[in-house]
């Protein structure tokens, strides 16, 4: 930097990334937070763990990720070092609310398929709600001991991002992985193994001697939001893939001498928080259809919506 105002090419090329990234992450999740709220019609429970999500992905795109804009121009950390520790909390904290969130979305999605004749009674809109807080609340309170100043935080020179210095609490760090990614991986894959599995049961023809079950389990598996849901899953742990990977490997053979890895691999795993709005757009039908009543509840807000638009009959 000369004379306090100009930055390099790579600088320059690296905020500005950052900042498309923040951006897209930011109106993304508005989109999805905005339709869901907005839209009245017939709507599923998922929603409600679709709304956490978009939640924590917005809170990440709002808190974390403006302040690595700067940091990537000057190449530092211009913040207070407390700041710096706020900021390795909230990544932990709003990851580990994602991973739970996706465990509650498959649970939600095997109760579809395993009891549905029972499904509605079972997952209320109350008891989703319930979850969640307990969730936010349960998280908040596991990741809590670097505000304490129980850990550090340090200033990554090459993502320009705030993460926790995990290795001055071996104990901790392998307690918190284990709460946090041993039950949300074990359910999501018997879970979706499950759907699958009826997923593949009735498209080979078994016969279910229980006609109503029959019925309401085929309902239930032409929805979209399995597909949708699973989908969300796999990107989120795919985004995250190089980044675990990459950890291993310096473990295990030291830091790689490749220029902008880390960067590359960091900021991979942070648009995870950009993609939901995509996949909902390209696969839930439901999604479309209220971001539709959300364009015309803006654009004809003093009309009367039509019952088309809610997804209700004109005798509704």
């Amino acid at each position: 930097m000369v004379c306090g105002m100009e930055y390099s090419l790579e600088a320059l090329m690296q905020a500005g990334l950052i900042s498309v990234v923040g951006v897209a992450i930011i109106m993304s999740n508005l989109l999805i937070i905005a339709t869901y709220l907005n839209y009245r019609g017939p709507s599923e429970v998922i929603n409600y763990y679709l709304l956490s999500l978009a939640s924590a992905d917005l809170l990440c795109g709002v808190l974390v990720v403006p302040l690595s804009v700067h940091s990537a121009l000057i190449r530092d950390w211009a913040y207070p070092k407390p700041l710096c520790r706020l900021v390795g909390y909230l990544e932990v904290t709003l990851w580990a609310v994602s991973v739970y969130t996706f465990m509650w979305i498959s649970v939600d999605r095997y109760l579809a398929i395993r009891k549905p004749l029972r499904y509605e009674t079972v997952q209320t809109k109350t008891r989703c709600q319930c979850w969640m807080a307990f969730t936010w609340i349960s998280v908040a309170m596991m990741c809590c001991p670097p505000l304490l100043g129980l850990d550090k935080a340090k200033f990554d020179n090459e993502a320009f991002i705030c993460m926790l210095d995990w290795g001055n609490m071996a104990a901790y760090t392998v307690t918190l992985s284990i709460l946090v990614l041993g039950p949300s991986i074990i359910t999501i894959v018997y879970t979706y193994f499950y759907i699958f599995s009826m997923m593949r049961r009735l498209r080979s023809g078994v016969p279910i001697h229980d006609k109503e079950y029959a019925t309401a389990l085929s309902e239930n598996l032409s929805n979209p939001s399995h597909i949708v849901s699973f989908v969300l899953v796999m990107v989120f742990w795919v985004s995250w893939a190089p980044y675990a990977g990459l950890k291993i490997y310096a473990v295990v053979n030291g830091p790689p001498q490749v220029p902008f890895l880390q960067f590359a691999v960091v900021w991979f795993g942070v648009t995870n928080s950009f993609w939901k709005a995509v996949i909902l757009g390209t696969l839930s039908p439901q999604f479309r259809l209220a971001v539709r009543v959300l364009c015309v509840t803006l654009c004809c807000r003093h009309r009367r919506l039509p019952p088309e638009l809610l997804g209700l009959d004109d005798d509704d």
